[in-house]
C-alpha cells in the first residue's frame, strides 16, 4: 500500500530508445510508485505487490469485476455452497495453460492439484514445500482462513470442494482476493526437487493474462502479454511495462512526455494541470479507502484509554483534510468509509478540542513534554497523499497538548515488517478495501486475530471481536449489519484509531489508453486495457 527516498528513474531516456514501446499500439507503460517485495502474492499484503502479481500473472477461483465489487466466475467457472453453508464446491475452468517460460514448461493444464496445493500450503506448516520455503501468509491469517478450513478434498480433475469450521459470509469474495491466487503444483514440485523452493517469489508462474519476464528492482518489471490466456479479449497488450518511479512529479512530468501512459497517485497540487492537459485523461471515483492514525496500545502511555482519546481530540482534522488532500478528501469519522454497508451513520467524532485533551492526558498522569515516535509512511497512496506533511501537521498539534512526537520512517517493506512486529507508539497507515465486506475492514485491521498482521494498534478487545465474529458467521445480512454497527461504536469509544480521511481516486493516463477501469480495491490491472495507435 505505501518511500520517501526518490529514486531517479535510471531506465527512462535508455530504455525508450532501445525499444520504442511508449508509441507502439499493443504495448503499455505503467508508472507505478515502488517496488514489489516479491511476487508470491500470499506472502503479502500491499498494493504494489498485488499489482506486480495477482493483478498481472495470477488468477483466483472467483474474481472481481473489472472497477466493481460484485464477484464473478475465473478459475472456477461456477460453484455450490450448501444449505448450513460450511461446503463450497468448485467447479473448475478447463482449458486453462500455465505459463510457458524459459524456466517453465507445463505438461498439463490447470486442475484440481494446483488449487489443493495453493490452499495447502497455506494450510499446512509440515507440508515439504513450505518446509522447504517457510513463510507465513498474513492475509490467509489475519482473516483466520488457516483455522476456519478444515478440508480441501479433490472430487475430480476439475472439481474441488472446501469444508468451513464456522460460516463464512463474505467467503467467495475472500477467493477473489490477491492472496487467493493459484499457484502451479507441477511448478512447485519442479523447485522443491532443484532444491530452489524459494524461486517461488522471484520467478513466479501463473495462469494470468501477463507473463512474467524480467525484474530490475527500483527500476522495471517487464511481462509480455499471454497469447494462450483463456480469456483471449483480455489480452490486447503484447508488452506491458512497470517502470518503477516513486517521485510523483517525475512521474507526471514522464506521463505528459508519453514515457508512460498509465500513472498513480498524482500529488493534489498537480490535479488542475492534469486535467487541462488535452493529451491525458483522468478519470475518479470516490475512494475505498481510509487514512487513519493506529496507537500501539501495548506501548505505554497509549496502552491507556485517555492518553488515546486527548491525542484524537488533539488532531486538526480540517487543517490536516485541506493541507494534505487539497480538496480532494472528505473527513472520517468511522472506522470504515462511508460507502461501505453496514457503516454506521449515528457515530459522530469527539471534536477537536485541546483543552480537554489536556485535562484528559492529565488525569492518565502524562506529564508535559513525554515523547512518542510518529511513524510516517515513505511513500503516496490515495488514503494518504502526503504522510510527510500529515506527521508534521500532527506533530505540531500533539505538541500543543504536550506530547513530543519524534517521526520515523523507513523503506515502505521495512516500515511494514517492523510496524507488525511492534516497534511503532503511532503510525500514519491506511486501507482501501479488497473486497467489499465489512470483515475486510473490521476484521482484517482491528480484530484479535490480525494483532501480528494487518491490526497495527495490537489492540484485542473481547466483546469487540466476539461482535465481528458472530457477524462474520452470520448469513443474513441485516443481522451482520446490526452486529457491525454494535463493533463500530465499541471500537469508537476504545480509540485504537484516529480515523483522518476517505480520499477520491483520481488515475491520470494518456488520452489513447482505453477500457481502464479504476478499482475500488485500489489496485491497478491492466487485462482488458488497450492503448490507440
Amino acid at each position: 500500500m505505501l518511500k520517501t527516498a526518490v529514486i531517479p528513474f535510471i531506465v527512462g531516456a535508455g530504455l525508450l530508445a532501445s525499444a520504442p514501446f511508449a508509441h507502439a499500439a499493443s504495448n503499455l507503460v505503467f508508472c507505478s510508485e515502488g517496488s514489489p517485495a516479491g511476487f508470491d502474492p500470499a506472502l503479502y499484503t500491499s498494493g504494489t505487490d498485488f499489482d506486480a502479481s495477482a493483478e498481472t500473472i495470477f488468477n483466483r477461483l472467483s474474481q472481481f469485476e473489472r472497477g466493481g465489487t460484485a464477484v464473478i466466475p475465473g478459475l472456477a467457472t461456477s460453484w455450490d455452497i450448501s444449505e448450513d453453508a460450511l461446503t463450497y464446491t468448485f467447479h473448475l475452468r478447463e482449458g486453462v495453460k500455465f505459463h510457458t517460460t524459459d524456466y517453465f514448461k507445463p505438461s498439463r493444464e490447470f486442475n484440481a492439484d494446483d488449487v489443493l496445493f495453493t490452499f495447502n500450503r497455506m494450510i499446512d506448516k509440515n507440508m515439504p514445500f513450505r518446509k522447504a520455503y517457510p513463510t507465513e501468509f498474513p492475509y490467509f491469517t489475519d482473516m483466520g482462513m488457516d483455522e476456519n478450513i478444515t478440508n480441501i478434498e479433490k472430487l475430480d480433475d476439475h472439481t474441488v470442494r472446501f469444508t468451513l469450521k464456522t460460516v463464512d459470509a463474505a467467503f467467495i469474495q475472500n477467493m477473489a482476493m490477491s492472496f487467493a491466487s493459484i499457484q502451479s503444483a507441477e511448478y512447485a514440485a519442479q523447485l522443491l526437487k532443484q532444491g530452489k523452493a524459494a524461486d517461488i517469489n522471484q520467478k513466479p508462474i501463473g495462469t494470468g493474462p501477463f507473463v512474467f519476464n524480467r525484474y530490475q528492482k527500483d527500476a522495471q518489471i517487464r511481462y509480455k502479454g499471454n497469447k494462450d490466456y483463456w480469456n483471449p479479449d483480455d489480452v490486447k497488450i503484447d508488452n506491458l511495462i512497470f517502470a518503477i518511479t516513486t517521485d510523483a512529479s517525475v512521474r507526471m512530468q514522464k506521463l505528459k512526455k508519453n514515457e508512460c501512459q498509465v500513472s498513480v497517485y498524482p500529488r493534489p497540487a498537480d490535479l488542475k494541470p492534469l486535467k487541462e492537459d488535452k493529451k491525458l485523461q483522468m478519470p475518479d471515483q470516490a475512494g475505498f479507502n481510509l487514512g487513519y492514525i493506529a496507537y500501539n496500545v501495548t506501548h505505554e502511555p497509549l496502552g491507556n484509554l485517555k492518553v488515546r482519546q486527548a491525542l484524537d481530540m488533539a488532531v486538526n482534522k480540517q487543517s490536516i483534510i485541506e493541507a494534505v488532500y487539497q480538496g480532494a478528501g472528505q473527513l472520517a469519522v468511522n472506522a470504515m468509509p462511508p460507502t461501505q454497508w453496514s457503516y454506521d451513520t449515528s457515530i459522530k467524532d469527539a471534536g477537536y478540542n485541546v483543552e480537554e485533551a489536556k485535562k484528559l492526558l492529565k488525569e492518565a498522569g502524562v506529564k508535559e513534554g513525554t515523547e512518542i515516535t510518529l511513524w510516517a509512511m515513505p511513500v503516496q497512496r490515495p488514503y494518504n497523499p502526503n504522510a510527510k506533511l500529515m506527521a508534521e501537521m500532527l506533530q505540531s498539534d500533539w505538541a500543543k497538548v504536550g506530547i513530543k512526537a519524534k517521526i520515523v520512517s523507513y523503506e515502505w517493506g521495512e516500515y511494514l515488517k517492523r510496524a507488525k512486529a511492534g516497534e511503532t507508539d503511532a503510525m500514519l497507515i491506511g486501507w482501501s478495501g479488497d473486497n467489499g465486506d465489512p470483515d475486510n475492514w473490521l476484521g482484517t485491521l482491528y480484530g484479535c486475530d490480525a494483532v501480528n498482521g494487518n491490526n497495527f494498534s495490537k489492540w484485542c478487545d473481547k466483546d469487540y471481536d466476539q461482535l465481528i465474529k458472530t457477524a462474520k458467521a452470520t448469513p443474513d445480512q441485516a443481522k451482520r449489519t446490526e452486529l457491525y454497527k454494535q463493533a463500530q461504536v465499541r471500537l469508537k469509544e476504545q480509540v485504537p484509531i484516529t480515523p483522518i480521511a476517505h480520499s477520491t481516486v483520481y488515475q491520470p493516463m494518456s488520452a489513447k489508453v482505453t477500457d481502464f477501469k479504476i478499482s475500488p480495491f485500489g489496485l491497478n490491472s491492466f487485462y482488458g486495457v488497450g492503448v490507440k495507435d
